[in-house]
């Protein structure tokens, strides 16, 4: 089996072409979202409106009719290739829905991370040679066509790489970056070989070679070895450090925001300044909290004692919600504790749980090694030694005290123990099976890589189109691109 490796890496690009990008990025994500607001239209109107009878939501990859030299004549000043890709996004998210990979497709915000999909028609990988040696020293990256030239770009690539087929050009809080991913070219077993080879081991062989990981508050991780996985005291003075920042960027933006509009003009030169510092803010903690995972997960994974790694299937997203407003009988609102789960709700983020689990799975697939999740019920409050359960075993957050044998031990490595026995007598006795994991690849097979014309045009015949009820098909005869069957005569890449 084959795998896909990413890479991501710092670029620098210049003033000038940082703008030019920006300007790439907001045409595209406009494209994008057009289509969404027309898919929305259709899905809410299609039934409602009697000029839209026999009209449904077009999944295609048109996007011509968004051009208009008095309404968007800005959308000229980019290549046609960056205005498709906007469009072949939100076909692709279209597709991972119908897959049942995710939701319909949303509008794109202008805040937060922003990326330009570039492919292989507006750059160019060019070696950088040694003049007296001859050795290649890198590769030069070079962005845009002879209309439309943004120049060199430099980056700093820390791995080697392939020469990629598309790229992403990104920023986010000022930092730009450089991301593609490459095909694995080393195989490695497939999880169905890999939970084959796994149950020919005993029970007790298999349990010395299991990682049972309890998530929790105080400590991130903890195994059932006796690991216990942390943030050093550092990156914790440093993060909270980080916070009172942010509030304070905060609440200088709210004066700031506040004045302009007192005095009815729009933010200045100091509010986006401001703004600029708190996303920073916001990133160093983004990126302590990725750090953590990367590393907890390759310590674990590549611990060659361990072939199973056995977590908590949690609901990371629903425990971290906050409280719904209660009223009481009198019909006034009622304390639901929101400030305290607002506390447990930064702790739990903090902690990156999800991101442990989910750098653990793919990098134990790169190792010929299976990650697996169980049902959590009553892991904390089970004794590892005898397996009795009782709410009173769990004397504190950290003590644990078997109430049937006397069993004592640290909460976090007894539930590990428990998570690894469970995890184990789960996959010997079959009940674990693995799953065929669903793609929605943009590019299906090289020679059906139909990407779109330039300018778009349209194929007149019957096509599967959505209606508005869910992932219902129904058929219709409107002159639609078909995205999921292939054309007699394909649509150029040109």
């Amino acid at each position: 089996m084959q795998t896909q490796t990413g890479f991501r890496f710092r670029c620098y690009p210049t003033h000038a072409q940082a703008q030019t990008l920006l300007r790439w990025i907001g045409c595209q994500r406009f494209i994008y979202n057009a289509k969404v607001a027309e898919d929305r239209y259709y899905r809410k109107f299609a039934r409602k409106a009697l000029d839209l009878t026999g009209f449904y939501p077009p999944v295609d990859q048109q996007y011509s009719r968004y051009i208009d030299p008095d309404l968007t004549p800005w959308l000229q000043e980019v290549p046609s290739q960056v205005l498709r890709n906007g469009a072949v996004r939100w076909r692709q998210a279209y597709g991972r829905y119908f897959q049942g990979l995710g939701g319909r497709p949303v509008i794109k915000k202008k805040v937060g991370r922003q990326a330009v999909w570039i492919t292989s028609e507006l750059f160019m990988f060019s070696p950088i040679v040694n003049t007296q040696t001859g050795e290649i020293l890198g590769n030069r990256l070079t962005i845009g066509s002879k209309k439309f030239p943004v120049g060199d770009i430099l980056f700093h690539a820390h791995k080697d790489y392939r020469i990629p087929n598309s790229i992403r050009i990104g920023v986010e809080a000022g930092q730009w970056f450089l991301s593609f991913s490459n095909e694995d070219l080393s195989q490695v077993p497939d999880e169905a070989e890999t939970v084959e080879w796994l149950r020919k081991f005993s029970e007790e062989e298999l349990l010395a070679r299991t990682f049972g990981g309890d998530r929790g508050v105080e400590i991130p991780l903890a195994g059932n070895h006796g690991e216990a996985f942390d943030f050093d005291p550092v990156q914790k003075a440093r993060m909270e450090k980080k916070v009172r920042q942010t509030k304070r960027y905060q609440r200088q933006m709210a004066r700031q925001r506040t004045s302009a509009v007192k005095e009815k003009r729009p933010t200045g030169a100091n509010y986006r300044k401001t703004k600029k510092r708190l996303a920073k803010s916001h990133q160093y903690g983004k990126n302590v909290r990725e750090d953590f995972a990367h590393k907890t997960s390759r310590a674990i994974v590549h611990n060659p004692e361990h072939f199973l790694m056995v977590y908590e299937d949690l609901n990371v997203h629903g425990m971290t919600k906050k409280p719904k407003a209660k009223k009481d009988e009198n019909g006034k609102w009622a304390r639901n504790q929101a400030a305290a789960k607002a506390g447990l709700n930064k702790k739990i983020l903090t902690a990156a749980w999800g991101k442990t689990v989910t750098f653990t799975k793919y990098k134990a697939v790169k190792a010929g090694k299976l990650c697996i999740k169980i049902n959590p019920y009553q892991t904390s409050q089970e004794c590892a030694e005898c397996g009795h359960i009782h709410p009173d075993n769990r004397v504190s957050q950290s003590e644990f005290v078997c109430q049937a044998c006397g069993h004592q031990d640290n909460a976090d490595h007894n539930a590990g123990r428990v998570l690894a026995k469970r995890g184990v007598r789960w996959l010997l006795s079959g009940g674990y099976q693995p799953k065929e994991s669903k793609r929605c690849g943009i590019f299906r097979q090289k020679e059906e890589a139909v990407i779109g014309p330039v300018r778009s045009e349209s194929t007149p015949g019957e096509s599967i189109v959505s209606r508005e009820a869910g992932n219902s098909l129904t058929r219709g005869t409107e002159n639609q691109e078909n995205p999921f069957v292939r054309r007699e005569t394909p649509a150029t890449t040109a």
